[in-house]
């Protein structure tokens, strides 16, 4: 007597209790990984304008050149420096008006601003604001602020909600201190005194 092989797969019911246990993890999920992204943003602009400030420092060391990190409202011609700016340019001559000029590998030329790098706001961090306290900063040859004086740039995402400890957002910020240690630190934390290292 031969054997018939029960066949193998999924009955309807097992499969419409699959998808109803895969929709009630997804909808208890969804509000966690909304607020993953809009932290995502944060983390990506406050590592790109970290990025922008070691890049003007080690350039200004290897060209023993002053160099400028400067937050510019665009990337076009009719860009202005601003504290507020969410892109970002480094260069060997101020930019307002020029930040549509192509970077170059001859910088030595006259090119309007010599811009060495540029980067757009809309890089994977299009919601993040950002609010420095002075547009843009200078390193010498020695990797230090020309004027003596640091720069802080905080950065936060209000679409996503507010800073914590009130809010979810894990807001970041950027300190340049006078001798041109840059580091990424996290206001709420307590401070780098106390013995918090990402603390500001």
């Amino acid at each position: 007597m031969l054997r018939r092989e029960k066949p193998h797969g999924f009955t309807l019911v097992e499969l419409l209790v699959g998808i109803a246990l895969m929709s009630a993890l997804l909808l208890i999920a969804a509000p966690n990984f909304a607020t993953w992204m809009q932290n995502t943003q944060i983390r990506t602009a406050a590592e790109a304008v970290l990025n922008g400030v070691h890049l003007a420092r080690a350039e200004a060391v290897r060209r023993n050149t002053p160099v400028i990190f400067q937050l510019t409202s665009t990337l076009d011609n009719t860009c202005t420096v601003s504290t507020t700016g969410r892109n970002w340019v480094v260069s060997l001559d101020p930019v307002a008006g020029v930040c549509g000029t192509a970077p170059s590998a001859d910088l030595a030329a006259s090119a309007a601003g010599r811009i060495v790098q540029t980067r757009a706001s809309a890089d994977g961090s299009r919601n993040a604001t950002i609010e420095a306290s002075q547009a843009s900063i200078t390193f010498n040859g020695l990797g230090r602020p020309t004027a003596g004086a640091g720069m802080s740039v905080a950065i936060r995402n209000p679409t996503g909600g507010s800073c914590s400890p009130a809010g979810p957002m894990r807001c970041m910020q950027i300190a340049v201190s006078s001798m041109g240690q840059v580091r990424l630190c996290d206001p709420q934390a307590a401070s780098a005194a106390s013995g918090n290292p990402t603390g500001c």
